[in-house]
Order: structure tokens, then sequence, then C-alpha cells
């Protein structure tokens, strides 16, 4: 099955070929850009298919947000008709490995916000452009949750001291921060016109020559695989936990944070 064969299917994403570049837009415009098991099976199913075909991958989101993490009102769908069930982390932080990993060069074009989830996408591309208004964030420990599985991406691109500083904090920083963080590569107003310069100069690269660049980077640093199971291990312990599902439900219902009285 070819890529736009297998994307006719998809309804979390919309996927474009120009010759030799896959543009991977994620579209869940009623659900905030967040993240849920489709979206992540139809993604893993393209990044499959580029493998041979493509040279470059660029992932993007919608002008006003690009990725807004965990789709929190279907984890409050789920307790409140009572058929709620842990989401397995594994395929997510194995999409995550193969925007680190695989044999093309993957980058992430941010507008509007990226929190937790989708810090995670920004954090295992090769390549971050954003737009000057583009902000950024881990929003996790408001929810008595942790970003498990992106850290080990957020740690390998800005290091551990800026990744913990997020973390705690859990405020958006904005796009010149995260530039000077290490977090995003490159900012302009026009992200639009600075995304085409990039690819300009990415489309040349050989991909015999890139994918063995990338295989060779990843040998030199394999904290992504040595850290897996950990960060598996941290999300599950975390969304398993009554008291954050009933917390994550009541902010759905009632706009309420953690910290608010009933």
């Amino acid at each position: 099955m070819g890529i736009l064969e297998r994307a006719s299917d998809c309804s979390t994403i919309k996927v474009r070929l120009e010759d030799d570049i896959c543009f991977i837009q994620i579209d869940r415009p009623e659900a905030n850009n967040t993240i849920n098991d489709q979206l992540v099976d139809e993604m893993n199913d393209i990044l499959d298919l580029c493998e041979d075909a493509v040279n470059v991958v660029v992932l993007e989101g919608l002008p006003e947000v690009f990725c807004f993490g965990a789709d929190f009102k279907g984890i409050q769908q789920g307790l409140v008709a009572g058929n709620h069930q842990e989401q397995d982390p594994e395929p997510l932080y194995d999409l995550w490995l193969k925007l680190s990993t695989g044999p093309y060069v993957t980058v992430a074009h941010v507008r509007g916000k990226a929190n937790a989830g989708g810090i995670g996408f920004v954090a295992a591309c090769d390549v971050v452009l954003c737009e000057e208004k583009a902000v950024f964030s881990l929003s996790e420990l408001l929810f008595g949750l942790m970003p498990a599985c992106v850290l080990p991406f957020l740690n390998r691109r800005m290091g551990f001291a800026k990744a913990n500083y997020m973390t705690l904090m859990t405020q958006p920083i904005s796009a010149r921060q995260a530039l000077e963080w290490g977090l995003v590569d490159a900012c302009e107003e026009n992200s639009n016109g600075l995304l085409r310069r990039h690819l300009l100069r990415l489309r040349r690269l050989n991909k015999e020559g890139v994918a063995r660049y990338k295989t060779y980077m990843n040998k030199l640093d394999d904290d992504l695989i040595t850290a897996k199971q950990k960060a598996l291990d941290g999300n599950r312990e975390v969304f398993s936990n009554p008291d954050n599902l009933r917390l994550i439900a009541r902010y759905v219902e009632t706009g309420k944070f953690p910290w608010d009285p009933d």
C-alpha cells in the first residue's frame, strides 16, 4: 500500500507528498489536536511507509495548536461510561523513536501551542522550526502526572537542567526562549518561509547518507533505547492512579484545577 492510499483511510492526520517530502499534519480540531490511540496508529503506519519512499518528513499541526498532549476529554468520557482502559504508552514512544531514528530527516514545524505530549513530537524531530507566536509547555505536574515518555527525548535535545525546569514550572515558554534553550533550531515570524528555505537544502541530501548518518548518531547516543522501559513504567504509574484520573475528569467537566476546592 502506498502512502497516499493509506492516508486516504486516516481521520486524525492529513498527509500530502511533494516529490520525496512527506507532510504529516495532526488534524483533530474538535479535540484541540490532542493525542489518542488512533492518531498514534495512523502516524506509525505512515512513517513505516516513508522508510523507503521519503527523504524528509515534515510534522505540522493546526495554525493555533501544534499538539496539546493527551486527550483528557477522551479519558473523562471513558471514565463516565465505565469503559476506561489504561492506554499503552509504548506505541507513542515507538512513534517518537521512529521520528528520531528513521531513515529520513524529520522536521517539526510548530505554530501555536505545543504542550505535554506535543513536546514529545517536537523533541523527537531532527530539526525544529517555529513561528514567533509559538509557545511550549509541560503541564503534567499540575495534574499529578509527569512527562515520563517525553523526558528522554527532551533531555537529549535541550539538556537535563532545562527539561527539569520546564517540567517543574509547568508554565509556557516563548519561541525565543525555546530557541535559546535549544528546543527550537530556528524561529521567524513567517515560519512557512523558514520551512521552505530549510526544505530547499534538506531535499538535496542523499537518502542512503541520511540513513547511515542517523544510524551512526544513535549508536553514539543510545539513551532513547536504554530509557524506554523506565519511561513506559513511569507513564503507566501516573496514568493508572485513580486520584489522577479523577482530577482529570473533574477538570474536563468543570474546568477546575486539582488545587481548586470542589
